[in-house]
C-alpha cells in the first residue's frame, strides 16, 4: 500500500512538474526569443500609478494573470518543433478551440481553457504558424481573466500576434 501511494504522488507530482514547464525548453533555444513574465512580475506592475482609464484597465487586467510566456521565431524547424510541443500540450490539456484564421502567410490557432463563465478565461494558448518571411508565435497565458480584457494587454505590451488577439476580443464581444 505505501508503494502504491508513493508511485501515485510521484506520478502526479511529475506530472503537474510538466504542465508547468512544457513550454520551458524554448526559453533558452538559439533562433527562438523567448518573453516570459511571471506572477511576481505581474504583481509589481499592477502597483504602478494609474492616470486614465485605459492604464486602470490594463492595471485590473494584470493583477488577474499568473504567467505569459511568448517564443518567436522566423525559424522553419523551430517553429515545426514549437507547432508539434503545443499540439501535444493543446490535446492533453483538454483546452477548447476558440478560433482559427488563415491568412496568406500564416495560419492561427487559439485554444483556452474556460472559467466560470464563456468569456471567462484560465488559461489560453496561441500559436501563429508563419511561413516564408512571416514569424511564427507561440504564446501561453495562464490566469483567471476575461477574453474581452485582452485588446487592453496587447496595447499595452505590444505583443508579438496581438491583432490576433485583438480579433478573439472582439469576436467574443459580438457573441454576447
Amino acid at each position: 500500500m505505501r508503494k502504491l501511494l508513493f508511485s501515485l504522488v510521484l506520478v502526479l507530482s511529475v506530472n503537474s512538474f510538466f504542465a508547468q514547464s512544457v513550454f520551458d525548453k524554448f526559453e533558452d533555444q538559439d533562433g527562438i526569443t523567448a518573453v516570459v513574465v511571471n506572477k511576481k512580475m505581474f504583481s509589481l506592475l499592477s502597483k504602478m500609478e494609474v492616470k486614465d482609464k485605459e492604464t486602470q484597465q490594463y492595471v485590473n487586467l494584470i493583477k488577474k494573470l499568473e504567467n505569459l510566456r511568448v517564443f518567436v521565431t522566423q525559424s522553419d524547424k523551430k517553429s515545426d518543433e514549437m507547432k508539434a510541443v503545443s499540439d501535444k500540450y493543446i490535446k492533453s490539456s483538454s483546452l477548447e478551440e476558440l478560433m482559427k484564421i488563415n491568412e496568406k502567410d500564416k495560419s492561427v490557432k487559439i485554444y483556452v481553457r474556460s472559467g466560470s463563465s464563456d468569456s471567462q478565461i484560465k488559461e489560453m494558448i496561441m500559436f501563429v504558424e508563419g511561413t516564408g518571411n512571416e514569424e511564427s508565435v507561440l504564446m501561453s497565458l495562464v490566469g483567471d481573466f476575461d477574453l474581452n480584457e485582452l485588446s487592453v494587454l496587447t496595447d499595452k505590451m505590444n505583443l508579438p500576434g496581438g491583432d490576433t488577439l485583438k480579433k478573439a476580443s472582439k469576436g467574443a464581444k459580438g457573441k454576447k
